[in-house]
């Protein structure tokens, strides 16, 4: 190939060049690109990188649908998951002695975990259980959930020092701001605490209907 080995930039080429450039087969071309600097330290770094953010991000969901017992879309994700992950490897064996690669490896599963984590936390799949604490009346807060179509079971406890209110709900990961944000103008000082619910044996919607009175434990 001559002087042509290497991707030069098009504003450096005269016309003695480009009748010369013009006259070199296709693949030629292309193999000439594929060993040039240009894709062995920019080109091919980049796909690794966008890659391995993809295979990781739909790893991470997919481990959080297992979790949550989605039996139909954690098997999907996890086919792709793996697809993009022999791809990718499939490069970087392909250019093993290019130390920029496992940089770019690295970078992407960094990057993935943490873009797979904000769009799991974006799409609140899930149903949550709620305990709220309380040392002050409770009747406002209760009332105002319940006009809100959660489902609340309550009863009155003792704390080390003095009697308090506990309220339970099971509630859907999407209410949790709109909840937290209940709890904070009715009972600013309540204590609350939110826990993972992997099953319940009745839907949340039938919940908040048919539970729309509250309950008072024994």
């Amino acid at each position: 190939m001559g002087n042509y080995d290497k991707i030069v930039p098009a504003f450096l080429f005269t016309k003695h060049d480009f009748a010369l450039y013009s006259q070199q087969p296709a693949c030629a071309t292309m193999t000439d690109f594929y060993h040039s600097d240009l894709f062995s330290y920019v080109v091919l770094p980049l796909m690794i990188v966008l890659a391995r953010i993809s295979d990781v991000t739909v790893g991470t969901l997919r481990i959080v649908m297992v979790s949550k017992g989605q039996k139909r879309i954690a098997p999907l994700l996890g086919f792709f998951e793996v697809i993009i992950w022999l791809v990718t490897m499939s490069k970087i064996i392909q250019n093993i002695d290019n130390w920029v690669a496992y940089v770019a490896y690295g970078a992407g599963f960094a990057a993935g975990n943490y873009i797979g984590l904000i769009i799991e936390e974006k799409l609140a799949v899930g149903i949550v259980h709620l305990q709220i604490i309380t040392r002050t009346n409770a009747d406002n807060l209760i009332a105002k959930l319940k006009a809100k179509g959660y489902g609340i079971t309550y009863h009155d406890a003792y704390g080390a020092n003095e009697k308090v209110a506990v309220i339970y709900s099971i509630i859907k990961r999407g209410d949790i701001t709109q909840v937290i944000e209940i709890i904070r103008t009715y009972n600013p000082n309540a204590f609350y605490s939110i826990e993972e619910v992997k099953f319940v044996s009745r839907g949340v919607e039938s919940t908040a209907k048919s539970l729309g009175s509250w309950r008072k434990g024994k």
